[in-house]
């Protein structure tokens, strides 16, 4: 695990369930051209954000759009993830922007135009304070009767989390396994440290969460199961966790090239660098994929390198376990600049949200940022509902097959659109170079990250 994944202050935002009825009703009068039921704060950052001429074309898309940006309940993350229960959720996250310095030879920097403070503060990554510098107060939020249509998991008593986990930890004391810690990370939940494991000498990181500051304890069961169960070249993979004192200690591997968003915002890729790296994390989709599992929030930030060059996808708390092939969900889950359409407008939707994401992030390494980054984050997220499939910067600079690629990983049609193994035989992918050559950039991002630490 990369030590600026960790150091990222984050926050959850989970918004309103679906299949509910506010008991203030929010309607479109097409007579007048107006919205109704809407508190004034929100008809003004509605009307700051949409054109009228807009908001006549896609009414219906517009009410989701502003329930979905209004309507946020804050809420922890385990292991840097959140809740992998059936319920409404997306995330956002603060991030410090990498300044730019001019790299060695073999590497094209990226100018600073393309990731400043202002570009990542006012997208809309952290909802709540873009809200308020933008002078909105947040009105209270509308009843929510309870849905006949949705059944809610039952949360467990602390006494029955307590016992799940001693049935899924190890017994040893880490302190008998583990020495050489440091300290690479501190958040909401506990503490992030690399050490070395006393028995090979590998270095893991290790997170520790105390838990009876956990407000939500059962989920700490999920994420634990579901890291577990899940094991791939291409994932960062879970080794073991225990329990001391009052205090859940897990073990994950730990990857020092840091995260690809290091890459992408202080050098320029090459097309087959991208596909490298694409590739890597389609294997990983695939596997998932095939054990019924939707990652749900695939990103660079999301996306772990190693010092050789390997890449591997993490944080699976937005991960969705379907019963079958066929089933669908409901959730709004997920950044919401890598959101598919689909999840947006709250229509059901299965693993193929995921192929979407990585085109976006395939995007973003072309391009430094993903789509609609600049954009008012109301706005951002209308134009990911209504627009379709983004529009590159420089088309001309890009190859057909790397355009093919990406038009077959963002078809609006979640039908048509390609599975991570369709996109797997792709010939763009075979133009992929070397995990080695991804070195340079590793070394090169981790070199600006440490001088602007």
């Amino acid at each position: 695990m990369a030590k600026k994944l960790f150091s990222r202050e984050k926050k959850v935002l989970i918004s309103s369930p679906i299949g509910f009825k506010h008991n203030v009703h929010v309607g479109y009068n097409p007579e007048t051209g107006e919205f109704y039921g809407f508190p004034s704060e929100w008809k003004s950052a509605l009307d700051n954000s949409i054109p009228k001429e807009e908001q006549r074309k896609n009414p219906e898309t517009v009410i989701k759009v502003v329930d979905f940006f209004h309507n946020p309940e804050s809420g922890p993350k385990f292991m840097d993830v959140a809740s992998s229960e059936e319920q409404d959720d997306y995330k956002t996250e603060t991030e410090a922007p990498l300044k730019k310095k001019k790299g060695p030879p073999e590497i094209t920097a990226r100018p600073l135009s393309t990731y400043t403070a202002a570009t990542r503060d006012l997208s809309g990554i952290r909802i709540e304070e873009n809200k308020a510098a933008l002078g909105l107060k947040k009105p209270p939020p509308p009843k929510i009767p309870a849905s006949p249509l949705k059944k809610r998991t039952k949360s467990l008593s602390d006494d029955e989390v307590l016992a799940r986990l001693r049935s899924l930890v190890s017994e040893n004391d880490p302190r008998e396994c583990y020495g050489s810690f440091v300290k690479i990370g501190q958040g909401a939940s506990g503490s992030v440290f690399t050490a070395t494991d006393l028995r090979n000498g590998s270095i893991v990181a290790i997170k520790q969460m105390n838990l009876p500051q956990q407000p939500k304890k059962e989920l700490i069961v999920d994420e634990l199961l579901v890291m577990r169960e899940n094991r791939h070249p291409n994932i960062v993979n879970y080794i073991d966790s225990y329990l001391v004192d009052e205090d859940l200690w897990v073990v994950m591997e730990y990857l020092g090239g840091g995260s690809l968003t290091s890459v992408v915002t202080t050098s320029e890729m090459s097309e087959a660098q991208i596909a490298a790296v694409c590739r890597e994390c389609l294997q990983a989709l695939k596997f998932l994929h095939a054990q019924q599992v939707i990652h749900r929030d695939i990103k660079s930030d999301n996306v772990l390198l190693g010092i050789d060059g390997s890449v591997k996808l993490t944080d699976f708390g937005f991960c969705a376990q379907l019963i079958s092939d066929d089933q669908k969900r409901r959730t709004m889950v997920g950044t919401p600049y890598w959101m598919a359409p689909e999840v947006v407008t709250r229509k059901a939707y299965g693993p193929k949200v995921d192929v979407w994401s990585l085109g976006i992030m395939a995007i973003e390494m072309l391009e430094g940022e993903p789509p609609y980054l600049n954009e008012n984050p109301l706005r951002a997220l209308y134009l990911i509902a209504t627009m379709g499939t983004p529009k590159l910067k420089e088309p001309t600079s890009v190859s057909p097959r790397f355009k093919d690629f990406l038009e077959k990983s963002l078809d609006t049609n979640h039908e048509s659109r390609y599975t991570a193994s369709q996109l797997l035989a792709h010939p763009f992918l075979k133009e992929a170079c070397p995990l080695i050559s991804l070195v340079p950039l590793i070394e090169y991002a981790l070199k600006v990250e440490a001088e602007y630490a």
